[in-house]
């Protein structure tokens, strides 16, 4: 049975943080479900009004930056920020979010409802149901993945989504393959929506580039094992996936930092470089590797030009 014991907390601050599935749970619930931790990858759904905190002024939907995908059934006025791209939501809305794509979701009141569920990429993996999540269309960066529902279009969803709710309570021995269906079925409902139409840009739309960027570029971070190795490495990569031109990403970046897009980067990766050279054992080509190098000798030129150090001269 899903634990019921619910504490509320400050969306906002979890913007800022790298939260693991675990970390989410102890948050929302205290504990993990029971028997989740059984099953290849995690699943969960949860009410939105009965995590919305009214007193503490909760500003964000909660979200994780790596662990997990979410999709949200919601009810009440909010706005959600896409780097430049500005919606605004007056009833209810479908929103699918990927852990690749950073975004920004304001409420706007305090009638919040709905519900969300929130799965990791193992639990509809290839060798379970045949899908690879980030060839949906519905979560390629680029994508505006929310969506303006009709009250019969909300009736449908919501009815899904209590169908879920209501599974995530019950002993039956394939549960979890009956969720996954579920969250198929609500993927390819969303699929066959029209996305919303973002607005113009606003006034502020350079410091929401800039901070989401930022954010983007800090998901990457820390490297954990040398297996890991970053998906982001040049200013086009940070462009196509905040679906803007790369020379407008780099004017912005210039007129709010005073520094290049490039540099920005470049600045990061050596800092992530000097930690992993000074408090690991790893060697040096697999450092390189995780930092998203194909050749050694880039790798060793690029530190020399940004620090007057080979890595091995700086790591002795």
């Amino acid at each position: 049975m899903p634990c019921q014991k619910v504490l509320h907390f400050n969306f906002a601050n979890d913007m800022i943080k790298n939260l693991s599935i675990e970390d989410f749970y102890q948050k929302v619930t205290a504990t993990l479900p029971e028997g989740i931790t059984k099953e290849i990858g995690h699943f969960n759904v949860f009410e939105i009004d009965k995590l919305f905190d009214k007193k503490a002024g909760t500003n964000f939907m909660p979200y994780s930056r790596r662990a997990y995908y979410k999709i949200s059934l919601i009810r009440g006025r909010n706005r959600a920020e896409y780097a430049d791209k500005v919606i605004d939501i007056q009833e209810s809305a479908l929103l699918f979010a990927t852990p690749k794509i950073p975004y920004h979701w304001l409420p706007q009141d305090d009638n919040q409802s709905g519900l969300f569920c929130i799965f990791t990429e193992d639990f509809l993996s290839k060798n379970k149901v045949g899908i690879i999540l980030d060839d949906l269309p519905i979560f390629q960066p680029g994508q505006l993945p929310i969506f303006q529902l009709s009250q019969e279009e909300t009736k449908e969803l919501e009815y899904i989504f209590r169908k879920m709710h209501k599974e995530m309570g019950t002993d039956y021995i394939y549960k979890y393959d009956l969720l996954r269906n579920l969250v198929q079925e609500v993927i390819h409902y969303g699929q066959k929506l029209q996305p919303m139409t973002a607005l113009n840009s606003t006034q502020n739309a350079s410091d929401r580039i800039s901070s989401l960027f930022i954010e983007l570029l800090e998901r990457q971070f820390p490297v954990e094992s040398p297996q890991q190795r970053l998906g982001l490495r040049t200013a086009k990569d940070y462009a196509n996936r905040l679906a803007v031109h790369v020379n407008h990403l780099n004017k912005v970046l210039k007129e709010v930092t005073g520094r290049t897009t490039t540099d920005i980067i470049s600045k990061r990766i050596i800092q992530e470089a000097k930690i992993l050279l000074k408090q690991t054992d790893w060697n040096i080509s697999e450092i390189s590797y995780t930092l998203g190098f194909d050749e050694l000798a880039h790798f060793s030129n690029f530190f020399k030009k940004q620090t007057s150090f080979t890595p091995i001269a700086f790591r002795s």
